[in-house]
Order: C-alpha cells, then structure tokens, then sequence
C-alpha cells in the first residue's frame, strides 16, 4: 500500500521504518511543526513529579532553562513512546501508565496521593482537555506549540490528485484539521483513501469533511493505529 504520514517530525520517521518493514511505501508529509516555547513559566518549586501526554513535552523540557530541575524530578507518562521520549531526554525515574490521559490521572493519583507539592503536567498548548488528579494538585504549563502546515507538499497534492494514495495516518485532532484545511481545494480526492485515526476525536473531522472509509485505533497508541493498516482495509 502507498500511505501518507502525517505526523509531526521526529516521530514521523520511526511510523514510516514501522510501516517499511512491513512492505508499504511511506510519503512523509509532518503537517505539525512542534516548537518548544523556551521561556514557559514553570513557577515555584517544589513539585512531586511531572505528567506528560506526549513526546513533545518531554523534547521541550531537555530544551528549558531549568532543565537540570526537571531531570530530578520522578515522570509519569501516558504510554510507551512519551515514556521512551522522557528516557531519551534525560529523565531517570520514568514510568508509563499505558493508556490514555485517565490512565494516567488514575496512577498519578495512587502514587502521590496526599502529596503537598503540586504535579507539573507539562501540556502542548492545543490539547483536548485539562488533566486533573483527585487529591492532588496539578499545575499545567504550556511548554510546546504545534504549528499547522498552510498547504500539501507538492509530491503529496500530485499523489493525491492521482488517485495514487490507498491511506493517510492521522495521530491527533490537530493534524487533522491541518490536512482538512491544506485540501480546501482537492477536497473530493483528500478524502477518498483510507483514513486511519489514533482516536475517534481525531476521525470527527473527517467523517464531517466527508470521508467515507475512516478506521479508529482500538487504543490511543501508535501500536495500535499500525495494526489498522492491512492491504484488506
């Protein structure tokens, strides 16, 4: 199969290997572009620890001023791939919850309950929602932008409008939105592949534009949105 990858650059490259390996040729075309925000106010300490939903805060924090702060501090992250990010960026005490956000309100809760210090979730600043854990304060810290893309790389529009694209992996609402508004004027052949989404939060947008064959991960990991992609589909 010939697919598109929308995801945002670095993980972009690890999703095409996955997808190469399994004999799909991959067009790379990031419609995000994250952007650190290098002087995000993280306020006081102390903190009990630091909650991240995605990669991207855990490459912002390797990149804040106060980072050699953060690095002390205990992680919990949403899934495997933050988990693995968080390592990867210098953080030593890291563990998942893997699931979703609730997953992950749920084990912050059990860790720290009673807990004086206030968690630091450390958010992009478009995000579906607030985290909160009972019985713990949580402070949340916009540390990361995703800038959307204005228009389709040449080679993917050309592709597109050929018919030459059997699917397009979608992993957030925002990148969605990004594709739905790069193909304002090619909408009819956007839409027509296969639209695999990591959440059905994410498929919203698609089913309204108008996309007739749209395929929602079982869970919101990137495993899982993978195993969506068959030649049956």
């Amino acid at each position: 199969m010939r697919l598109i990858v929308t995801r945002p650059e670095p993980d972009n490259e690890r999703t095409a290997k996955a997808l190469r390996a399994k004999g799909h040729e991959v067009l790379l075309v990031p419609l995000l572009r994250i952007e650190p925000i290098a002087d995000a106010d993280l306020g006081p300490p102390p903190f009990a620890a630091t909650l991240l939903t995605s990669a991207n805060g855990a490459r912002a924090a390797a990149r804040h001023p106060r980072r050699g702060e953060l690095m002390k501090l205990p992680v919990l992250a949403v899934g495997r791939s933050s988990a693995e990010a968080a390592r990867a960026a210098g953080f030593a005490d890291v563990v998942s919850a893997d699931g979703d956000a609730r997953d992950l309100a749920r084990l912050a809760g059990e860790r720290f309950a009673g807990s004086q210090a206030p968690l630091l979730y450390l958010a992009g600043e478009d995000r579906s929602g607030e985290l909160a854990v009972a019985g713990v304060a949580v402070r949340t810290v916009v540390i990361y932008r995703a800038a959307k893309a204005e228009h389709f790389p040449v080679q993917a529009r050309d592709a597109l409008a050929q018919g030459a694209i059997d699917g397009v992996l979608h992993f957030s609402r925002r990148s969605v939105d990004s594709y739905i508004e790069c193909a304002r004027e090619m909408m009819d052949w956007a839409m027509a592949p296969m639209h695999y989404c990591l959440s059905a939060r994410a498929a919203q947008p698609l089913k309204l534009a108008g996309a007739a064959r749209v395929l929602i991960a079982a869970h919101p990991d990137e495993a899982s949105l993978l195993a969506l992609v068959t030649p049956k589909s």
